[in-house]
C-alpha cells in the first residue's frame, strides 16, 4: 500500500537494452513508501539508466516495474508527474552561471505555470508570492541548506558552491514539486568521508518524512535498501550476476558504451 506521499518502488526481472548490449537487465526491487534505496555499482554499469527507467523518463526493455501503483513502461507520463530528479548529469544539471536565488525563483515559477491548477493561477499575486515563498522554505528547509551562510547568500553563483552545497541545492529545488518519489545521480561523487556521511543523512531525512528517495552510488550506506547493477564479465561478455544485497537483486550490465546506447535507443523523456 501507498502512503499518501511516498511512492513504492517494485520491479521483477527489469532490463533496458542499447544497440550493442544491456545498460542494465534481469533485476527485481520491493520498497514500500517512504525507503531509501541506493542503486549501487561502478561508474558504466548502467545506473543512471536504470535511475531514469524507474522515474519514467527511459523506456524498459524487458520485465515490469511499478512507481506508487503506476506501471512501467504504459504509465510513464504518469510516473514522471510523481518524481522528481536531483542532480543527473545530462538531464537535469545547474546552470553554473545562475545565482542560487536565481535557481529558486525560476523552479518556483515553472512550479507554479505547468503543476498549478487554474483557480491557483487566478489568486492574488500577494497569495501566489507567498505561496511560492512558502515552497521555497520548506524545500531549502529539508535539504538543509540555508542560502544566508553562503558567500554571497542567494547571490552566490553555483560556480562558487562546493560540491555538498550543490547537491543541497538540487534537492531543495526537486522537493518544490512535493514529488512521491526523489532520484538523485552520483549522491557519492567527489565528497569527502564526513560529506558523504552528511549526504546520506539528507537523503535519510527525505525518506523519512515521507518521500521515497532513490540514490545512485559507488558504495551503499548502512540500513538502505540496496539495488546493484554490477556483475562480473568473462572474456566473452558474459558471466554470473553479482551477489545479492539487501533486496534479492541480480544485475546485467554492459560497458560505458552499451549503457550510452542505450540511452540514444530509448531517448530520455
Amino acid at each position: 500500500m501507498d502512503s499518501p506521499h511516498g511512492a513504492s518502488v517494485t520491479a521483477e526481472n527489469f532490463g533496458l537494452k542499447g544497440p550493442r548490449g544491456w545498460a542494465f537487465r534481469g533485476l527485481g526491487i520491493d520498497a514500500g513508501p517512504g525507503s531509501l534505496v541506493a542503486i549501487e555499482g561502478p561508474s558504466g554499469s548502467g545506473r543512471t539508466c536504470l535511475l531514469l527507467a524507474l522515474t519514467g523518463r527511459m523506456r524498459p526493455t524487458e520485465g515490469q516495474a511499478k512507481i506508487g501503483g503506476l506501471r512501467l513502461p504504459r504509465k510513464m507520463a504518469a510516473v514522471r508527474r510523481i518524481a522528481a530528479l536531483g542532480p543527473v548529469p545530462g538531464v537535469s544539471e545547474l546552470d553554473p552561471a545562475f545565482t542560487v536565488a536565481e535557481h529558486l525563483r525560476e523552479r518556483a515559477l515553472l512550479q507554479r505555470r505547468f503543476d498549478g491548477s487554474l483557480r491557483a493561477l487566478l489568486r492574488p499575486r500577494a497569495e501566489r508570492i507567498a505561496t511560492a515563498q512558502g515552497r521555497i522554505d520548506a524545500a531549502l528547509d529539508a535539504a538543509g541548506l540555508d542560502p544566508e551562510t553562503l558567500p554571497k547568500a542567494g547571490r552566490t553563483s553555483v560556480r562558487d558552491l562546493e560540491r555538498l552545497e550543490a547537491l543541497r541545492l538540487s534537492i531543495a529545488l526537486a522537493l518544490i514539486g512535493g514529488p512521491r518519489l526523489l532520484a538523485v545521480d552520483d549522491t557519492d561523487l567527489k565528497l569527502s568521508d564526513a560529506e558523504r556521511a552528511e549526504a546520506w543523512d539528507l537523503l535519510r531525512s527525505v525518506a523519512d518524512s515521507g518521500t521515497t528517495v532513490l540514490a545512485v552510488c559507488s558504495q551503499a550506506p548502512e540500513g538502505a535498501i540496496t539495488l546493484r547493477t554490477d556483475r562480473t564479465r568473462d572474456a566473452n561478455g558474459t558471466g554470473d550476476a553479482a551477489d545479492t544485497t539487501t533486496q534479492p537483486t541480480t544485475g546485467d550490465t554492459t560497458t560505458e558504451e552499451g549503457t550510452a546506447d542505450a540511452f540514444a535507443e530509448t531517448g530520455r523523456a
